[in-house]
């Protein structure tokens, strides 16, 4: 009889991987979860293929020596009448010091929202990678971030910036890559960075990284994966095919191309920029800013805001009513769903839709494994209901313990009082 159960095929020369093991890994509240962390399931292959060490295993010892700890007992044991661990015990970070680096390493981040998202944060891990690749011993390198218009970030120093370039001001507010590309050019003659580095994404990075690439007369590396200093390697064919090719200048990151830095602290010092020849610029593209949309009409895996509904949902109108107040696209949970509620489009979960929102509010959502993993990916949790135990309360930033639809109509009517505060400065502007 071949044995399966270790993980290889009865040839025993090929890793077999075990999808259902590394998505119980990453769902802390399947019932077989903490087995699956005893067991040492410390590798997991990402959505693009690459294999990853699991940090958050407890008893994983990083390149710094850190060791990790059980912070929220997930493994050791229980809570009750006890303090949580990451109360008690707190790790102070050694921090990463470049005094005088000889080379640079720049990297232009999307910052949605302007945060870092998860994509910036991983190409920051794979700068740091190349950085300990010098040319020569004695050279030290810096990891220069480069963002634009305005910065909500608090953790720069977290997410292994060396040095950061701000661009702020309305010339680099909305949809400006004239003025951008000018800037980098700027950035280009002034500090000749050995890498550039832009997530291959939809939010302006591949964009930008073409133009620079066109100005500076390079040949850039897109969709590239697996990086080092002397060979790359690039989806192609619809991510079915792989390119290996030398290391070029300029390059688009796919999501987790490398591990994001999560074990030192960094200086984030400022880099001054020359900004003169700004100036002398004829912008072609102008940007006319937002525009009303259906926030119904954004398809539910592509929307930011998402105003979910749960079996806690009594009163319906006043639930459509909230969410368009908020100008929040309408989810909901398969128990809505299956009572004829909400039409099964706006089901949420591993059986309907996954969603990456920006901001999820979950509203009488009590939290299935299924609907978790759906949401696995947002960024901010936001949990309204009356049961202070369940799952979704547990897994959300932000919960509110009460009634929903008192809490649903304060929003709605804050909402308006917001609405109506802009149109009023917007009438006295004009004025």
């Amino acid at each position: 009889m071949s044995d399966f159960s270790s993980g290889r095929f009865p040839s025993g020369n090929e890793l077999r991987r075990d999808p259902r093991a590394e998505w119980i890994a990453r769902n802390r509240l399947h019932p077989l979860h903490k087995d699956t962390l005893l067991a040492g399931n410390a590798e997991v292959r990402g959505p693009s293929g690459l294999l990853r060490k699991n940090p958050h295993v407890v008893g994983f010892i990083g390149p710094n020596g850190i060791k990790r700890i059980d912070r929220i007992n997930a493994v050791s044991g229980t809570t009750t009448g006890k303090k949580r661990t990451s109360e008690v015990q707190s790790v102070q970070l050694p921090l990463h010091i470049v005094e005088h680096p000889d080379f640079y390493i720049m990297v232009v981040a999307d910052m949605v929202g302007g945060r870092l998202t998860s994509h910036d944060k991983d190409i920051l891990g794979l700068a740091h990678q190349l950085v300990a690749e010098p040319l020569t011993e004695k050279q030290s390198g810096a990891v220069v971030l480069v963002c634009f218009g305005e910065s909500k970030e608090t953790q720069f120093d977290l997410a292994g910036v060396d040095r950061i370039i701000h661009l702020a001001g309305e010339a680099f507010e909305g949809f400006s890559p004239e003025n951008r590309l000018a800037a980098l050019e700027q950035v280009e003659a002034q500090y000749q960075p050995k890498h550039w580095l832009f997530p291959d994404s939809i939010h302006g990075g591949t964009d930008l990284a073409c133009r620079l690439a066109a100005r500076l007369g390079e040949r850039l590396a897109a969709q590239a994966w697996q990086v080092k200093g002397t060979e790359t390697i690039s989806r192609c064919a619809s991510g079915s095919q792989d390119i290996l090719r030398d290391t070029p200048r300029i390059l688009t990151l796919m999501e987790e191309c490398a591990e994001a830095v999560d074990e030192t602290r960094h200086q984030a010092l400022p880099l001054s920029l020359s900004l003169e020849s700004m100036a002398q610029i004829d912008c072609r593209l102008l940007d006319k800013g937002q525009i009303a949309v259906d926030s119904n009409a954004v398809p539910l895996a592509e929307a930011e805001f998402i105003l979910s509904a749960g079996n806690g949902i009594h009163n319906w109108d006043q639930f459509h009513a909230t969410a368009a107040a908020l100008g929040a696209t309408e989810g909901a949970s398969r128990v809505a769903v299956d009572d004829g509620f909400m039409p099964r489009s706006r089901q949420v979960g591993a059986s309907g839709t996954w969603v990456t929102a920006r901001v999820y509010l979950a509203v009488g959502i009590s939290g299935a494994i299924q609907h978790m993993q759906g949401i696995g990916q947002c960024d901010k949790v936001v949990a309204i209901n009356t049961d202070a135990g369940c799952d979704m309360v547990k897994r959300a930033d932000l919960a509110v313990i009460a009634d929903s639809e008192a809490i649903l109509e304060e929003l709605a009517k804050l909402a308006q009082q917001y609405a109506l505060s802009k149109r009023q400065e917007e009438k006295s502007d004009a004025a």
